[in-house]
């Protein structure tokens, strides 16, 4: 038989944060691995998906979007980080922010082509460049403070260059770039004419009084970024799948018209609950949630402290890192296991995020939990 996959299949594996979580669910441990975010969806986004889908709006929408949501997406990105984004030509929702990152991809890059991507880094992305033949360049950054020079992206750049990804605040290291360091990256993007995508899905759990800076809103970088957010986790309805991307209306015609090709459209009656969200939920609910996870964020990594393994505190998500070495064995995977063994509660190695050795040192725990499930994790944990 001559049959077979494609040259694609072996890029695109199951990825370690889902089997760490088939295998906190075969042991009926609790699941800090993956970022589900578990907390309660806010009743005027339920409310106006339900009322959207009473009113017949089950329908296909425009390939970018629901005007509604569109609208709010824009709103919002003015409200909060003050672009000026038009509705009609610089939004495409999309199905959730990794949805929004392919379409990018394929409309943007080339087979070929190489994207520079910091060090620990958030899978997705980088299979999704893999999967199309586009390389990724890593610049690492080492913990506990996470930096980088501008040094580091001179090393990293050649003649295929043609975009750097962004993900701030970062999963998994909880890192916020700071004003400084984002004048570093759009001065070396400016100088060597690259695109910027950013992934800021985390953009509202930003702790210890840190601003998130959107990329896009610094001089020189309206024109050449790709901003990439969605609506699953400060909603969290991660499985409604609702993300998009904001740019230059020459971009995002081309994205969504991939998009269009790909996903056809994000649910249209979700897109309408989420604009309600948006256009209806005060500053002060943006805050709390953030208030939330940085007090679950402190208690968790004080846990963290209290068992031997020692956490990067995150400035931002809701993601630790932790050293893991005191735990048996040799790499990252099997400490992560004997930790699940062990206490029940599940992460995800650091080798997921890493292509170097940093990575066999660390684990990724999601403190985005509700507070008696956190709790019982905790508590387990320090049974250790």
């Amino acid at each position: 038989m001559t049959l077979k996959m494609s040259k694609r299949r072996p890029l695109v594996a199951q990825s370690e944060i889902r089997n760490m979580s088939i295998e906190c669910a075969r042991q009926g441990g609790i699941n800090l691995a993956q970022g589900v975010c578990d907390l309660p969806v806010p009743d005027v986004v339920i409310q106006g998906a339900e009322e959207a889908m009473e009113r017949g709006t089950n329908i296909y929408t425009r390939f970018d979007g629901r005007p509604e949501l569109r609208k709010a997406i824009a709103a919002k990105q003015n409200r909060y980080t003050g672009m000026d984004v038009d509705p009609e030509g610089q939004v495409v929702a999309s199905a959730g922010a990794t949805g929004a990152f392919y379409a990018t991809c394929l409309a943007l890059l080339d087979e070929g082509d190489e994207v520079i991507v910091f060090e620990p880094y958030y899978g997705y992305h980088i299979v999704t460049m893999a999967s199309l033949g586009i390389k990724p360049v890593y610049v690492t950054l080492e913990p506990p403070d996470w930096g980088f020079v501008a040094e580091d992206l001179e090393k990293a750049v050649t003649s295929r260059t043609r975009a750097m990804i962004l993900n701030t605040p970062s999963n998994p290291a909880g890192k916020v770039f700071s004003r400084e360091e984002l004048e570093i990256i759009a001065d070396f993007s400016e100088a060597h004419d690259i695109f910027v995508f950013t992934d800021e899905i985390y953009e509202h759990f930003v702790f210890d009084g840190r601003e998130h800076v959107a990329p896009a809103t610094l001089p020189g970088m309206a024109k050449r970024t790709i901003t990439i957010s969605g609506l699953s986790k400060v909603f969290a309805i991660t499985g409604w799948r609702l993300g998009y991307a904001i740019c230059d209306p020459e971009w995002a015609l081309a994205i969504g018209h991939f998009n269009d090709l790909v996903y056809v459209c994000a649910p249209a009656p979700l897109q309408i609950g989420a604009a309600r969200g948006l256009a209806e939920l005060t500053p002060d609910y943006y805050q709390a949630v953030s208030d939330d996870h940085q007090m679950k964020r402190d208690l968790f990594c004080d846990t963290l402290r209290d068992i031997g393994l020692t956490p990067h505190v995150p400035e931002g998500a809701y993601y630790t890192l932790a050293d893991v070495t005191s735990l048996p064995g040799s790499t990252a995977k099997e400490r992560a296991i004997h930790l699940l063994d062990k206490t029940g509660v599940a992460c995800v190695p650091g080798s997921a995020f890493y292509q170097g050795p940093v990575g066999e040192t660390l684990a990724r725990f999601c403190f985005a939990k509700e507070m008696p499930i956190l709790e019982d994790a905790m508590n387990r944990l320090r049974k250790l």
